[in-house]
């Protein structure tokens, strides 16, 4: 077999491993972590079990979003997104918002992060599936827990509660995604 077919054959089976990974995580995050009218829950161990995307930090105590970030991903969704730019349809982004904590240390004065204050869950919906549902809209569904009652979505809708501070984000899929070097291409 010569090297140009070879690299087809190659070429064609990373495109069908990443189509059926993709038709997989949809089943996956839809059966999941998303009800048949759309609620969405907080997902379990992503801490250990996804793929960490990103930190900051927001150091004004007036600011929205106050704290350490730390966002994460499924495996596949990173995957995916390093290959084609864009997240798949059932991709799910944690973003876990923890208070600031800070002392001296040997190593002098440091800042750390504390307790939970708030978890964003956003899951990518290709294909507009929850017309109506105040939390799905812009080709995501958003959800908003408190560490007081992570069971509940606590989100008002995403037009109240999440759009406002997603809005400079519009051109990248409503995502902050410079903030994330885990998505850059290997």
């Amino acid at each position: 077999m010569n090297n140009y077919l070879k690299q087809t054959i190659l070429m064609l089976g990373l495109i069908l491993t990443t189509t059926i990974n993709a038709n997989d995580l949809s089943l996956e995050t839809y059966g999941t972590y998303v009800t048949k009218t759309g609620e969405i829950s907080l997902p379990e161990n992503f801490r250990t079990q996804w793929t960490h995307l990103g930190s900051w930090v927001v150091v004004d105590p007036k600011a929205p979003g106050h704290g350490f970030h730390d966002v994460y991903a499924q495996p596949e969704a990173v995957l995916t997104f390093q290959k084609t730019g864009k997240f798949p349809d059932g991709a799910v982004l944690v973003k876990e918002i923890r208070k600031i904590n800070s002392g001296k240390l040997t190593t002098g004065e440091a800042t750390w992060a504390g307790d939970n204050a708030v978890w964003f869950v956003m899951i990518k919906d290709s294909v507009g599936r929850f017309k109506g549902n105040a939390n799905w809209g812009e080709g995501w569904g958003w959800a908003l827990f408190d560490a007081k009652n992570p069971k509940a979505n606590a989100s008002k809708g995403y037009l109240e509660s999440c759009l406002g501070c997603h809005t400079p984000a519009k051109q990248s899929d409503w995502v902050f995604v410079q903030g994330y070097p885990t998505l850059r291409a290997k």
